[in-house]
């Protein structure tokens, strides 16, 4: 009996769906995966992760590491993506401002873009310190634990934030990090008195972030920025050194985005 075209479409669609779940599973995963964890967290048999695995890493989109039968992103995927970002309009509105503001701190800027439960980095500039910090373009850091994630949710409509902040999985990155939705909540409702978040040591240790939203022409947030600093040489006046350049750089990135709309999904 034939197969009709949209049947084959479905089927396609199916496929595809299921390809992009373990893609996604991956990416969001502190550590790199094994088939039983896959199948086990996707429901999909083992045999479909194994084959769906093999044309991922065929591909290069998924990669093992070592010999551990366990598997990453892979480098076609980051390559994909650098495309993407380095095509983005947001960035691209943002770039000069961020040099501006890198300038004025001296200190490390961080440019995010939310993304389903976390913010991904778009654009990371280093300050001229000998010691660099780790994070990189694409990375994704959580919502909870980041001064750009904090400083998103902070400017998300209240109901919308709380939805989402009781939809997250809690785990501590360092003895600072918030354990809950409700010490989390504490936290976004200060930020959204004094219009800019911390982050004290809750993603990394010896690291201290202060970020602020980037709202889009109807006034919701598209990205955030943070500025990121090495502990030991944090500096006293700290609304002087780094709120206030980082609040300036929102509000000139806001501005370019009122007078063109597009650069916000460009």
């Amino acid at each position: 009996m034939a197969t009709s075209s949209s049947e084959s479409s479905v089927a396609g669609t199916a496929a595809f769906s299921k390809f992009m779940r373990v893609l996604q599973l991956v990416a969001d995963g502190s550590e790199p995966l094994g088939i039983a964890e896959m199948a086990k967290a996707t429901g999909f048999p083992r045999p479909t992760v194994h084959r769906i695995v093999a044309a991922l890493q065929a591909e290069r989109m998924l990669v093992e590491v070592g010999s551990t039968r366990c598997w990453t992103l892979g480098p076609r995927l980051v390559q994909l993506a650098s495309r993407s970002w380095s095509r983005s309009g947001l960035r691209m509105a943002a770039t000069q401002a961020l040099r501006d503001l890198r300038d004025a701190t001296q200190e490390t800027i961080h440019f995010a873009v939310p993304s389903g439960h976390s913010m991904v980095y778009i654009e990371k500039l280093e300050s001229d310190s000998a010691v660099q910090m780790s994070s990189r373009i694409g990375t994704s850091v959580n919502l909870y634990s980041t001064a750009v994630g904090k400083a998103y949710l902070a400017a998300l409509p209240p109901g919308d934030a709380s939805a989402l902040m009781a939809e997250l999985s809690y785990a501590p990155l360092t003895a600072q990090t918030v354990g809950d939705a409700q010490a989390l909540q504490q936290q976004v409702d200060a930020v959204r008195q004094r219009g800019w978040s911390t982050d004290a040591q809750e993603n990394e240790e010896g690291i201290y972030c202060f970020g602020a939203a980037v709202l889009g022409p109807d006034g919701s947030p598209v990205a955030a920025i943070s500025v990121s600093t090495l502990l030991f040489r944090q500096r006293e006046d700290v609304q002087a050194a780094y709120i206030q350049p980082l609040l300036r750089t929102c509000r000139a990135i806001a501005q370019q985005l009122a007078q063109n709309p597009n650069l916000v999904h460009g």
